[in-house]
This record gives C-alpha cells, sequence and structure tokens, in this order.
C-alpha cells in the first residue's frame, strides 16, 4: 500500500508523536483504562500507514462498482438513486395497516415493510387458543387471503417493492402476494419485494419455530427455485443479521453468523435443486443491525461486502459479477433504544442511520423514538422517516462514494472484523455447517456469553448508557403518547375469520390442502400448491399445520 520511504517516514513522525502523548498524558490523564467498541474490538490511540501498509488497494479496496465490492455495488453510490427509505410497520387489522402504509407512502416512503402479529409470525390463526390476547398487537394479523387484500388495497404491486418480514409460514405469505397479484392481472415477472424467510437465524437467535431445521430450509430453497423460474424480481430470501445483534451478538459475530447462514442457503439450493448458481444468487438479500458504535457498523458493512463478494467467487465459482454484490436492508438498532429518556432514541437512531448510509445501505428503516414502549405514533413514525430525508437531502452524504474509504482507521478495522469473523466461519465449517452448529448449540452460546459480558459492563459502568447508568434523572416525567390496539380488533378479525370460512368451499380446501401433504411427503415444491391452498382460502394456520404434520414440529433444546 505504500512504500518504504513513506513507512519510515511514518515511523519517525509517529516515535514524535508518542513523545508528545506521554507529555500530555502526564498533565491529562486519560478518562478511562480501555477504548473499545461497543463490542469491544480494542481501539489503538491512533492509527497511521503501517496499519493497513500490507492491503493492495486493486485486490483489497478497489473502486465503487468493481470487484470486491467493498466500496459498494454500483459504482455511482447514491447520486443515480437514494437508498430505499423502508419503515416497518404493522398494526391490528389489515384496513389499519393499509391505512399506515398511504399515509408514509403520502409522506415519502419509497418501499413497503411489513409487520405481522405473533399469531401469524407463529404460524397460527387469530382463531387459535395460542393466539388468543396476541391478535393485532405486534403487528398486522393475517389469516386468509381476504385479509391480505385488505393490506394491499389501492397499492401498485407492479411499482412498489414490499417485504415481508415473516419466516416459517413464509410460503404461505408470499403465496398470497403472488396469488394477489394474479387476481389483480399483475404478472409475476413484474412484482418486486422481499420475504424474509430466514429460519437459521431463528434457531439461533429470534426464536419464531415451526419445522425442525433440515425441512425449513427445503422450504427456503422451494421459494428460491420457484422465484428464480417464475418471480425473477422477487428477493426469496432476507439472509438476516438484524435478530441476531439484538440477541446480544457482537458485530463480528453478527457478521460471521449471517454470513455462513448464505452459505448454507446457497448450498442447499445447489445441491438439493440443482440450480446454478449464477441463476439465482443475484435476487440473495441481506439484513443487518445498524448499532450505536458508528465505525464499527461502517466497517462491519464493508466487510460484509469483500467477504460475500470472496464466498461466491472463490467457494461456488459464481461468473455473473451481480452473483458478487451483497444487496442488503439495514435497520437501526432496536435493543439500543431506551424507555429512560426517551426522545435521545433520535439522536441514536438518526446516528445509526448514518452508519447505515456511510456503510452503503442499499434500503434502510429508522426506527421510532417510542418503540421501546408501544407500537409507534405516527408523529414518531414521520420523525424517524424524515431523519433519513434530511440525510439525503441536506447533509450531503449522498455526494460521493464511500467516503471513509482510505481511512487508516476505518481500512483496519474493516481488515480486523473480517479477519475475526472468517475465522467463526471456518469454525462452523469445520463443525459440518451451520445446521450441525446450530444443533451443537453453537452460535446460541457465543451470542449469550457476548450478551452477559455487556449486560455485566452496563451494570458495572464500564459501558455508558446515557439516561440509563449515567446522567440518570430521578423524577423523570416523559410525555409520550401510548399507541394500543383495542380489544376489539381481536373480536373483529375473529368475525371476519369465520364469516370466511362458514364462505369458502370446504372441498376444494380439503383438496387443496391433500395435494400439498402430497407434494411435501414427495419433495416437490411446495409453492404452486401454495398458492392453489391460498385461493381457496385456506388459513395460514391450515397450511402450517400440514407442514407439521409431514416435518414435524421443532422445539427448543434450551442450551444454556
Amino acid at each position: 500500500m505504500f512504500d518504504k520511504q513513506v513507512l519510515d517516514k511514518s515511523s519517525e513522525l509517529h516515535r514524535k508523536w508518542e513523545d508528545a502523548v506521554k507529555r500530555t498524558i502526564a498533565k491529562h490523564p486519560d478518562q478511562k483504562e480501555n477504548w473499545t467498541t461497543v463490542s469491544d474490538q480494542q481501539i489503538k490511540r491512533i492509527y497511521g500507514p503501517e496499519d493497513i501498509k500490507d492491503m493492495n488497494f486493486e485486490k483489497d479496496i478497489s473502486y465503487p462498482g468493481q470487484y470486491p465490492f467493498l466500496r459498494g455495488n454500483q459504482p455511482t453510490g447514491y447520486r443515480g438513486k437514494y437508498w430505499t427509505f423502508r419503515m416497518f410497520s404493522g398494526m391490528g387489522t389489515a384496513i389499519e395497516t393499509n391505512e399506515r402504509w398511504h399515509y408514509l407512502l403520502s409522506t415519502g416512503q419509497t418501499g413497503l415493510s411489513t409487520a405481522f402479529d405473533f399469531p401469524t409470525l407463529m404460524g397460527y390463526d387469530s382463531d387459535s387458543p395460542k393466539a388468543r390476547g396476541e391478535v393485532g398487537k405486534c403487528g398486522v394479523a393475517i389469516d386468509t387471503i381476504a385479509d391480505f387484500q385488505d393490506l394491499i388495497k389501492g397499492i401498485p404491486l407492479d411499482k412498489i417493492s414490499t417485504s415481508m418480514t415473516i419466516n416459517p409460514p413464509a410460503t404461505v405469505l408470499w403465496a398470497m402476494y403472488c396469488a394477489s397479484a394474479q387476481m389483480q392481472n399483475v404478472p409475476l415477472t413484474k412484482i418486486s419485494g422481499t420475504i424474509q424467510n430466514d429460519m437459521l437465524k431463528e434457531f439461533i437467535a429470534q426464536k419464531t419455530f415451526m419445522c425442525p431445521p433440515e425441512p425449513s430450509v427445503k422450504l427456503i430453497s422451494d421459494t428460491v427455485e420457484f422465484g428464480t423460474k417464475y418471480v425473477p424480481r422477487w428477493n426469496t430470501i432476507s439472509i438476516s443479521g438484524y435478530h441476531i445483534r439484538e440477541a446480544g451478538s457482537t458485530a463480528v459475530q453478527e457478521l460471521a453468523f449471517t454470513l455462513r447462514d448464505g452459505v448454507e442457503y446457497v448450498e442447499d439450493a445447489i445441491n438439493r435443486k440443482g440450480l446454478n448458481v449464477d441463476d439465482f444468487a443475484p435476487r440473495l438479500s441481506f439484513f443487518f443491525n445498524s448499532h450505536i458504535d458508528f465505525f464499527e457498523e461502517i466497517a462491519k458493512m464493508r466487510a460484509a461486502r469483500r467477504m460475500w463478494a470472496k464466498i461466491m467467487k472463490e467457494r461456488f465459482k459464481a461468473k455473473n459479477p451481480r452473483s458478487l454484490w451483497m444487496r442488503f436492508h439495514t435497520q437501526t438498532a432496536g435493543c439500543s433504544l431506551t424507555a429512560q429518556q426517551p426522545y435521545n432514541n433520535v439522536v441514536r437512531t438518526a446516528v445509526e442511520a448514518l452508519a447505515a448510509v456511510m456503510g452503503g445501505t442499499q434500503s434502510l428503516h429508522t426506527n421510532s423514538l417510542d418503540e421501546v414502549l408501544c407500537l409507534p405514533s405516527e408523529q414518531a413514525v414521520q420523525i424517524a422517516l424524515r431523519t433519513q430525508q434530511i440525510l439525503a437531502e441536506e447533509t450531503g452524504v449522498a455526494n460521493t462514494t464511500d467516503p471513509l474509504a482510505g481511512s487508516y482507521f476505518v481500512e483496519a478495522l474493516t481488515n480486523k472484523m473480517e479477519k475475526e469473523a472468517w475465522d467463526y466461519i471456518n469454525k462452523i465449517d469445520e463443525m459440518g455447517g451451520m445446521v450441525a452448529a446450530i444443533e451443537k448449540g453453537f452460535p446460541q452460546m457465543e451470542i449469550s456469553d457476548a450478551a452477559y459480558k455487556f449486560q455485566q459492563q452496563i451494570d458495572a459502568k464500564k459501558k455508558v448508557v446515557v439516561g440509563v447508568n449515567k446522567y440518570v434523572e430521578e423524577n423523570e416525567k416523559v410525555d409520550i403518547p401510548m399507541v394500543e390496539i383495542d380489544e376489539s380488533v381481536e373480536k373483529e378479525q375473529l368475525k371476519r375469520l369465520a364469516d370466511v370460512k362458514r364462505q369458502r368451499d370446504g372441498r376444494q380446501v380439503s383438496k387443496c390442502l391433500k395435494d400439498l401433504e402430497s407434494a411435501c411427503k414427495k419433495g416437490e415444491n411446495v409453492m404452486p400448491y401454495c398458492i392453489e391452498a391460498v385461493k381457496a382460502y385456506a388459513t395460514v394456520e391450515e397450511i402450517c399445520n400440514v407442514y407439521r404434520d409431514v416435518y414435524g414440529e421443532y422445539r427448543d433444546p434450551g442450551i444454556y
């Protein structure tokens, strides 16, 4: 990276600087012993040419749009197009969520993102005993395609991309989206969006379960195959590190486990389905957390792009340059928000959003200040969306691509995080892959240990959380309007579901479910059968019960 003359001069200047530091410390000692990132990466007092002397510009950095894509996939960065402003939203009934969607679109949001309630997330209907008290509470309740059509009413499916945060029942909700498009005479070739559909991270972190790991991965490969053949603009999986980080992982663990999950999915699609990697890899997408440590998050995102390009090129021999692209959505860190002094969350979210932009995200959700307390109010959502718009339109951060490239600190931190992530990936490879590692409890325990250590640091005030363990207000009074879902929502949803069940053709539903069961037993792709079943008004739970009956149900072993 530098010739000997530059490095020698740097060493000479560094020695002079060290002498000055000693004199300064004698007068003003450091405020704390260890200077680390939020994930405990040790940070030196200063960085210089010697910290990146072994880097090769062409091989390790290069330019945007060029391998290894460290600096971004697009040659022009955000000059041609800003990242997608995609606010996560879902509440109560489909009609209420549809109203929130139209409000967000009217205020400048450029993509939709769907939060489902817990019964839907777990593959149960609103009339299930397990759903009682949870209907519509943490997201929108969807039982049948009738609900889904209310959800998308007035939304041009061929013009707006829609993300759906759904995992065990992802095939069912995507089938509803595909069927709804067909019913609106919109070809499947024209719809675009993303289903999260990442079950490995569920076993590791988020814990919404249905079937065991192996058949769960099979269902994901079914969606990859179906999308590759019939829905070419859809991202059939969003390989998610977000929830891994929310569960307490370090930034390196988030990076390593997310990318190794991606490797597992690519291997399965190739081995199980016989797909050519270049036919489906360009539509793989990722989802990262942007936490509060500004430079650590930027380094993580830059390292992720370079690592994925290497994985696809060297491990899977991909030939299409787009197969080497890591395309990712980012959400600011929910776990960094505090109930104490909640207006501080506006500042936290702004910093985290800026890190995501500087890291080169293609899509961004900014958390609302009140999300730690309740569902976000319209005012809080507007502030969160305006945060992105101010970053894009006022701050100048979109003027040039990857402006921190070449920074001694940022490049050194990027390299360090990549090296430590490779160590994790190699260890998981030695275990036989991510499914085997999950069955051994390896990633779960690594995250648990990291979360415990971080909480100890907060309790001991070695890590500061403003308003929680420092600058605390004893008699704090905060007037936050609480958004709550009325109990009438559940009654309304139960009535609607009962009406649909009464009016549908029961024999047609039974036939569709039997056809789906047969497809599962034969190892066929389930997507065509799911689409026919939802068109017949089969419910989410009825379809998921077929999966449970054929593949079995997963129970968390409770590793400690």
